[in-house]
């Protein structure tokens, strides 16, 4: 198996566990799991060829869509209401 593919395994593993954590507890690890798809999904296109990384980045872009979509409004400008469970 391959080095990209047992980190893309341990991603999933750890995206799992953080969905599992109350919605104030997930920040932080979901923003370093935000970040960190990216780069791995590049690395498995890289190892594995562009078709991979499309798949990878279909996968991403469904599990992170709320988060992408919050950040897509704030860089154009608006800005968008948070959940009742994300206001301090």
């Amino acid at each position: 198996m391959s080095i990209s593919l047992l980190l893309g395994f341990f991603w999933v593993l750890a995206a799992t566990v953080v969905a599992m954590l109350p919605m104030r507890r997930q920040m932080v690890p979901g923003l370093v799991l935000l970040i960190a798809a990216p780069v791995l999904i590049g690395f498995i296109g890289y190892q594995h060829g562009a078709i991979f990384a499309v798949l990878g980045l279909f996968a991403f872009v469904s599990m992170f869509r709320n988060p992408l979509r919050y950040l897509w409004k704030r860089a154009r400008g608006e800005r968008p209401e948070l959940p009742p469970e994300l206001r301090r």
